[in-house]
């Protein structure tokens, strides 16, 4: 049994720092277990909380529980362990998508900045000023998703048009898509009591201008029922990549992202995710001019106004069957 002592307001911190994480449609797809015996935190997939149309392979449930992971490493080395990643780590339950194993740590802990971050971090679909991001901000993001495995490219005027003509495209399939249509407004207005899903003054308005394609989570068919404003006349865009596409890649992809999200948090730099082309495998395909990297997220970034936060479950509400982690064997209380 591990030495390690964790006792229930930490586990409530370290679960809560988790769930702050990013997820598709703020589905939150994601459970937590203790293993009081190794101290080990495991991250399951909701398999109900899935996009079945949007997100039939689950590449993006997996991308949003690797920034949730990404958080959990964060949390735990803010707490003074050393987090011991495992992904994927049974391949007999494919949906334990990773642990965490809270093990004494000599090393320093990762950048404290980071930890402040993850509380305040959140998109903006709102419209951008046109002040440019400057570039060592941006060496900075690349650098972030390096240090997890992926690239970040930053495309210059003539590939953002190309990238951008490919999410309006994306856009259009999605809204004629009625099965897609469906399932993008389930999730603007949750059951209440889920905190799950995007409220309705988070989403922002369309682009008047047509030039950045805003998700209309409505789906609805007449533009002139959106609210519309101008938006950035350039705007600053990112790919995020891997040079695989395995659950594995996903994962990775994930904490990859989250990473980036935090450090341009931490510069002031707000982003929004502009994920249509990905849920199309011929667009998908077309996001990236190098047939060795695979496209995971197509990001804006820029400054603006902050927005409206999306709701998030609490630590409880997140624990595996609803169970308290108060009610965990092996748990000391504080």
């Amino acid at each position: 049994m591990s030495s390690t002592v964790l006792d229930v307001p930490t586990l409530e911190t370290l679960i809560a720092a988790s769930v702050a994480a990013p997820s598709i449609h703020n589905t939150q797809p994601w459970r937590f277990r203790l293993d009081p015996d190794t101290v080990t935190l495991e991250i399951r997939a909701v398999a109900e909380r899935g996009l079945r149309h949007t997100d039939p392979t689950g590449r993006a449930l997996h991308i949003s529980v690797g920034c949730a992971l990404f958080n959990l490493r964060v949390a735990v080395a803010h707490c003074g362990w050393e987090p011991v990643t495992r992904r994927l780590p049974r391949p007999d339950e494919p949906d334990l998508l990773a642990t965490v194993r809270l093990a004494g740590t000599t090393r320093p802990p990762m950048a404290p900045h980071l930890y402040d971050a993850l509380w305040r971090r959140h998109s903006s679909r709102f419209p951008f000023s046109d002040r440019p991001v400057p570039v060592s901000v941006l060496t900075e993001l690349t650098e972030a998703a390096h240090a997890e495995g992926a690239v970040l490219d930053l495309p210059g005027p003539t590939q953002t048009d190309r990238l951008l003509r490919l999410t309006w495209e994306a856009e259009q399939r999605n809204t004629a898509d009625a099965s897609r249509a469906v399932e993008s407004r389930r999730w603007v207005h949750p059951p209440h009591g889920e905190s799950l899903g995007i409220p309705p003054e988070a989403i922002g308005p369309q682009d008047s201008r047509e030039r950045i394609p805003v998700r209309d989570f409505g789906a609805h068919r007449h533009p002139t029922a959106l609210a519309a404003r101008p938006f950035e006349k350039r705007p600053s865009i990112a790919v995020l990549s891997t040079l695989h596409d395995r659950r594995t890649d996903w994962l990775r992809a994930g904490e990859a992202l989250e990473r980036v999200l935090l450090v341009a948090t931490i510069h002031g730099v707000r982003a929004s995710l502009l994920h249509q082309a990905l849920e199309w495998p011929d667009l998908r395909e077309q996001l990236t001019d190098s047939r060795r990297e695979f496209t995971q997220m197509v990001l804006r970034l820029g400054y603006g106004p902050q927005g409206p936060a999306s709701p998030r479950r609490t630590a409880r509400q997140s624990w595996e069957q609803g169970a308290p982690p108060a009610a965990t064997p092996g748990v000391t209380p504080r």
